[in-house]
């Protein structure tokens, strides 16, 4: 069963009434493994490692539970401390009361680190506990010791003390029995104290009413008789308990039951099985699962679904889930067949999908992927329950209890479907070269995208909660994957009635200088040890010219369809700032990218602005950088650069008027990259590091702006690295933006982090830049994409998931704007457009990085050669485009982060990365590119 920081407590009433009422219901005699609750108060938690290194709470702790059926009063009860040599530390006299069932939590001393509080304690003491081995003690007022607790190498304990601590860890009492062994009645787990306030007092203990919770997400039918166990064996939904652990872990036990699952390959190394007879009606979250994991390679080969075995064996817990350590496991004849339960919706809670661990299940309704990073490295795809993706609580409240409210109702609605393996595709040899599941370029797995359950699966637990399926699925075709979906992906991008469009793209670093002609770069490779990407290095982008070749070919492409007038870039190398290649001029990248666009349109189609003949003295070696088509727009004066100490970590905004050529209108657009969310201040706002910076650098944009372009039309957009509801974005909005693809795209995102939609990436107009807005979107090539469809991971996997086509070109989506100049019609919302399954776009050519600049058309300072000769930039054949759809916003319920390791790519060291998730980085090291979480994304760096 489950065991984590949340873990759920232990119900007074479910602790020997399930046993009783289910051997009763048998008409069995067969001796329950639990004795039953403890006559007088027991220490329930001891955890000795506040404050300290590593450690999340701030104090040492002791909890006490009262498993008794009336109120105990603490006058005259002590808690002693005692060393690991059996010295006592400290003495601290109780009062009050506990009720029954009722906890009561002892304050102990402080360490000097940590970052959370205990619950309001009931009694403050100050014992300075050990944080792995030591002895807390109970007397009673008569003077008697009432419990005892050792751990690690501890002198005094009740038989042997329970297993070291750690700044992490605490013992925690199994259930509520006391058999004088500390050993058998704790676990080690992560330290969760409870006050008297955290759970009222359940009734004393007996069998439950047989009624169905409320909120149970299967049928409303109560739950049945309990199968038959046979003599001498003990049933699953004994051995299971209701609590997160099982009441019998390190006890052998036997017990009978149906294969439900089984897997031979992939790491799971053993089979899913199920009482005879159960299943098929709905469980209450106070009731015992009637499934379990039977860890046996041997059994895992020999048996399949159907069939029925006795199973002999240890019990343990592994990562959360219940299992039998299978030493004997023997087919056996005449057992009834089981039946999934038929789950309506989701289970919301902990406790309510507990009651389901191990059990086959029929999720019915839609689904809709939320996560897919972890698909490229361990099979798994986040989902949510619904129709409606998971949005970042701060994209859609402001940072406080509103967007905690969100993240409940994410948690609440999500869950992970697994693929029947616990390989790393990116480091198990085998894995490698076996075919990903699920995905494809017909299978996209996008997040948004909906899901059907077609065939019955496992509800597990293994790190977190999962939809497992009953044999491991190999490919996107394999006869065990559960589900169908559809392939959504947009093949153009959103259209408007406009005289010009502005758009903004993060093209994920962008490098003409390759990894392989860096001293010392070292590189990520794929599956057969060829370099792809740079790995802490100077350059960030491609290490060799094959992996450069394909990432230009995405960004080539996805610019070409985007059918953009002007394009606000992020992440474009910065050639003046590689240090190992002094000299070089700042616009070197910039210069071939756009060669290679004109090369794609077989004529001199793209211009870019030129930098200023004044840059900041020192800058990241990724810039802004605008481009442009010559046949509609021309720069008007110099670019301008924002020199402020606010950007001292960040990049510096970029300004150009541009003037269009066949209307009489203009307009400044700024290019922004704000600080990233990776490194820096914490302000504890939950709107992740160097939120106090962002919010800076917001205010002197705005300063700059109005100071630099009164009266103009301006654009702020780019990469703010800020999600819609936070401090950076509302001081803009404050200032009179308006965020015009929130406005007339609700529910539109650019980025994908941590199982959550947002957008970092935004379009702001001034009053004056909002009378000539006509439509706005974000067209969806890249966010929702699996990172296995990126360049940085070709040849990773033995399914080559590389095309030239737009698709995973970068981490950001592009953001548009139309711009219609006065006289027209007024901005109208987001069409329905046609969806086809695949764009049809063509291959551009790859050519190789430039050693200099060459003949792209340019002005320098901004001045522009007069009517350069242009050709149609839009590939050849492609029909006109139609508005992208923008999913609405949810209504009310806007994903459960996978404690699993997962893959992220880096940056060099001491640069900033651009992890957007609003809590403590995780370090992780894998490939170079995007990333996500735990791990920082090398994005925004």
């Amino acid at each position: 069963m489950m065991n984590t920081s949340g873990r759920m407590r232990r119900v007074l009433t479910g602790i020997a009434a399930v046993t009783t009422s289910a051997l009763a219901c048998a008409g069995l005699l067969v001796p329950s493994a639990n004795a039953g609750p403890a006559p007088h108060l027991l220490i329930n938690e001891v955890y000795g490692g506040g404050g300290n290194s590593g450690a999340t709470l701030t104090h040492d702790f002791v909890e006490l539970v009262n498993p008794t059926s009336e109120t105990i009063s603490l006058d005259g009860y002590v808690v002693e401390y005692y060393g690991a040599t059996g010295n006592r530390g400290n003495r601290c006299t109780l009062s009050g009361s506990v009720a029954p069932g009722g906890h009561f939590l002892v304050q102990q001393a402080e360490g000097a680190g940590g970052t959370q509080a205990l619950p309001t304690p009931d009694a403050t003491c100050g014992a300075n506990m050990s944080g792995t081995k030591g002895s807390v003690q109970l007397v009673g007022p008569d003077g008697t010791v009432v419990d005892l607790v050792g751990y690690g190498a501890a002198a005094k304990a009740e038989g042997k003390p329970t297993k070291a601590l750690s700044n992490t860890a605490s013992a925690q009492r199994r259930g509520l029995e006391d058999t004088d062994d500390n050993s058998a009645d704790f676990v080690i787990g992560t330290p969760s104290p409870m006050n008297s306030a955290s759970t009222p007092a359940p009734s004393t203990p007996g069998t439950p009413d047989p009624t169905v919770s409320p909120t149970s997400s299967a049928s409303a039918v109560a739950s049945p008789t309990a199968p038959e166990t046979p003599v001498g064996q003990t049933s699953i939904a004994d051995i299971q308990g209701t609590t997160d652990t099982s009441p019998m872990v390190g006890r052998t036990v036997t017990t009978t039951g149906v294969v439900t699952a089984a897997y031979p390959k992939g790491g799971f190394n053993g089979l899913y099985i199920q009482t005879p007879g159960s299943g098929g009606v709905a469980k209450t979250p106070t009731d015992a699962s009637d499934g379990i994991f039977v860890h046996s390679a041997k059994a895992a080969s020999a048996y399949t679904a159907g069939q029925c075995v006795v199973v002999s064996g240890e019990v343990s817990e592994f990562n959360g889930l219940t299992e039998i350590n299978g030493t004997s496991v023997t087919e056996t004849k005449g057992c009834a067949d089981v039946k999934p339960v038929k789950l309506a919706t989701l289970p919301r809670t902990d406790a309510q999908r507990e009651a389901y661990e191990s059990m086959l299940v029929e999720p019915q309704g839609t689904y809709t992927i939320s996560n897919n990073y972890q698909l490229n490295q361990f099979g798994t795809v986040g989902l949510a329950f619904g129709t409606e993706p998971l949005y970042q609580g701060t994209e859609v409240a402001r940072p406080g209890e509103d967007a905690k409210k969100v993240e409940d109702e994410n948690r609440a609605r999500s869950i992970n479907l697994d693929d029947g393996a616990s390989w790393n595709y990116q480091t198990n040899d085998e894995a490698k070269n076996s075919p990903l599941p699920y995905l494809s370029q017909d299978t996209p797995m996008r997040t948004g995208s909906h899901v059907g359950f077609t065939r019955p699966v496992i509800m597990d637990y293994r790190f977190g909660w999962n939809f497992q399926p009953t044999g491991m699925v190999s490919g996107a075709q394999s006869p065990h994957s559960p589900i169908t979906t559809t392939n959504d992906r947009p093949a153009k991008a959103p259209s408007f009635d406009s005289d010009l469009k502005l758009a903004s793209f993060n093209v994920l670093n962008y490098f003409t200088d390759l990894g392989k002609d860096e001293d010392g770069c070292k590189a990520y490779t794929d599956r057969t040890g060829t370099p792809v990407t740079a790995n802490f290095c100077t350059v960030r982008g491609a290490y060799t010219r094959e992996a450069f070749h394909d990432q230009q070919a995405k960004i080539i492409t996805a610019i070409n369809v985007l059918d953009a007038d002007v394009v606000a870039l992020m992440e474009v190398e910065n050639s003046a700032s590689i240090t190992y290649l002094p000299g070089q001029p700042r616009d070197k990248a910039l210069a071939h990218l756009v060669d290679e666009l004109n090369k794609a349109a077989g004529s001199q189609v793209w211009g870019y602005v030129a930098s200023p003949t004044v840059v900041p003295p020192h800058e990241d070696v990724i810039r802004t950088a605008f481009i442009y088509r010559l046949d509609s727009v021309r720069p008007e004066g110099p670019s301008l650069i924002l020199m402020d100490d606010a950007y001292a970590n960040a990049r510096q905004p970029l300004a150009q008027k541009f003037v269009a050529k066949d209307v009489r209108g203009s307009f400044v657009a700024v290019a922004n990259h704000f600080k990233s969310k990776g490194s820096g201040e914490d302000d504890g706002t939950g709107q992740g590091k160097s939120n106090p910076s962002r919010t800076a650098q917001a205010q002197a944009l705005i300063d700059w702006s109005a100071k630099e372009f009164a009266g103009e039309p301006v654009f702020l957009l780019g990469d703010f690295n800020a999600y819609g509801m936070e401090d950076p974005v509302m001081k803009i909005k404050d200032a009179g933006y308006t965020e015009v693809v929130e406005q007339l795209a609700p529910g539109a995102s650019t980025f994908q982090y941590g199982g959550r939609l947002g957008s970092l990436d935004h379009i702001f107009a001034n009053a004056a830049a909002m009378r000539m807005v006509s439509g706005a979107g974000v067209w969806d090539i890249n966010a929702d994409e699996s990172i296995a469809m990126q360049y940085s991971r070709r040849n990773y996997n033995l399914t080559d998931f590389h095309t030239s086509g737009p698709w995973a070109a970068s981490d950001h989506d592009p953001a548009l704007v139309g711009i219609t100049f006065p006289g027209a019609s007024t901005p109208q919302p987001s069409e329905t457009p046609s969806v086809e399954p695949s764009a049809s776009v063509s291959t551009p050519p790859s050519g190789e990085p430039s050693v200099s600049p060459t003949a792209s058309l340019v002005t320098p300072s901004g001045a522009v050669s007069d009517e350069p000769s242009a050709a149609a930039s839009v590939t050849p054949g492609t029909p006109a485009p139609s508005l992208t759809p923008v999913p609405s916003l949810p209504g009310g319920t806007p994903g459960t982060p996978s404690a699993t390791p997962s893959e992220a790519s880096v940056s060099a060291p001491g640069t900033d990365t651009d992890d957007v998730s609003g809590d403590a980085a995780q370090t992780a090291v894998v490939p170079g590119g995007s990333a996500e979480l735990p791990a920082l994304p090398a994005t925004g760096i």
